[in-house]
């Protein structure tokens, strides 16, 4: 095959990316309006159209009336027959959401894993069962699968570098959950790759979406442990994975699990915090995000145990901040997990430890702001990711 042919080859399915990834991204258009927003000839969308509404990606929808001439045609997503599935593995639940191209949720499944220690296995098995479970009550062709996990990331094929939360060390997930799940074995033997994902990457990516595309973002947040994660860039951003709870706060502090001392989990994380607040066995019992949340609650209602854990951690939440604040002076601070519900707090202890250079208005103080995307905010940011892969090569979806 001619070197001509593989460039118009590469040209057309750039070109049909462009076309279906604006419909999805920015909702239904008209073909002139596709024309203005790809910098494509109408003619040429029009012959793109048509492919991506054979192969079922694209569909037609209603009329509407035009400032001139005949009433516009407008196109929307299609993909009826296909879905894509995204995992949350966290420190008590896996949750799988099955969406469509376009974004909309069909289907939710979660079961709590009861967190048990050292045991990625069993774990595996719990997120696998969902995975089948959500592909029975979806019955689409999956498309795109992903797993994303409150831990680093790393390696080719990817694998979990290790999880302090719940004392794993190196784990292939995706190799176990393929052992369990009969839906993931489909899905790769019709030639899919599972994603591997770290959950504050996503998220930072989709909370920096989410707040209007600031010029740099440090995004913490504190579930089962702390993490976080820095966005460079507004328009075209970057994202850098950033352990910052296991950023050394307290000189020679207590020990922590990644063999360092003083890292900022010791002194603010939510395991210490549930413990000093009396909440240890609400979150035995219950579930981490429910202890988390009557923590907080109870944080808000000035309630001395657990106004006198979080004080001391507010402070050092606030420093750990500042020193990476310093460090490449984002325009804003995402605090996520329980944190985002104290962000006002975390604020004012922050704006107190300004350098006297503060006082400037050459020197840029970001502003604190609590997740704007909550709780789904990795699983949104997950989704993003995933209509970006399906997009960027639409045909390899027909059958």
């Amino acid at each position: 095959m001619s070197a001509a042919i593989l460039d118009t080859a590469d040209i057309r399915r750039r070109n049909l990316s462009a076309v279906l990834a604006h419909l999805v991204e920015q909702g239904a258009a008209s073909r002139s309006a596709l024309a203005d927003a790809t910098s494509l000839s109408r003619g040429a969308v029009t012959s793109l159209v048509a492919d991506l509404i054979e192969a079922g990606l694209l569909r037609e929808t209603e009329a509407v009336a035009a400032a001139k001439g005949r009433p516009r045609v407008l196109l929307e997503p299609a993909g009826d027959s296909l879905c894509l599935v995204t995992a949350l593995l966290d420190a008590d639940r896996a949750t799988v959401v099955a969406s469509t191209l376009s974004g909309t949720e069909l289907c939710r499944v979660e079961h709590r894993h009861g967190r048990p220690m050292a045991d990625p296995a069993a774990i595996a098995a719990v997120l696998a069962a969902a995975v089948d479970e959500l592909q029975a009550s979806v019955p689409r062709r999956i498309v795109d699968v992903s797993i994303v996990v409150w831990a680093p990331v790393g390696g080719a094929p990817p694998v979990v570098l290790a999880d302090t939360d719940l004392e794993w060390g190196e784990v292939d997930l995706v190799a176990l959950v393929r052992d369990r799940s009969a839906a993931v074995r489909t899905f790769e033997t019709g030639g899919g790759t599972v994603q591997l994902l770290p959950d504050s990457d996503v998220a930072a990516l989709a909370e920096h979406a989410a707040a209007g595309h600031p010029d740099g973002m440090l995004y913490l947040k504190a579930d089962s442990g702390i993490g976080g994660a820095i966005v460079l860039g507004a328009d075209d951003p970057h994202v850098l994975s950033a352990a910052l709870g296991h950023q050394p706060i307290v000189p020679d502090g207590l020990p922590c699990l990644c063999g360092q001392r003083g890292c900022l989990v010791t002194v603010a994380g939510p395991d210490l915090l549930l413990a000093q607040a009396g909440l240890g066995e609400v979150a035995a019992a219950e579930g981490l995000a429910a202890a988390l949340t009557e923590f907080t609650a109870r944080v808000r209602d000035r309630e001395p145990q657990a106004l006198s854990a979080w004080t001391p951690a507010c402070a050092e939440v606030a420093r750990a901040l500042q020193i990476a604040a310093v460090a490449f002076g984002p325009e804003l601070i995402v605090l996520g997990g329980f944190y985002a519900d104290l962000a006002a707090d975390v604020d004012a202890v922050f704006r107190r430890i300004q350098p006297r250079l503060a006082d400037s208005p050459a020197v840029r103080v970001p502003r604190i702001a609590g997740s704007i995307l909550g709780a789904d905010a990795a699983l949104r940011g997950a989704q993003r990711d995933a209509r970006a892969r399906v997009t960027g090569d639409p045909l390899r979806l027909v059958r």
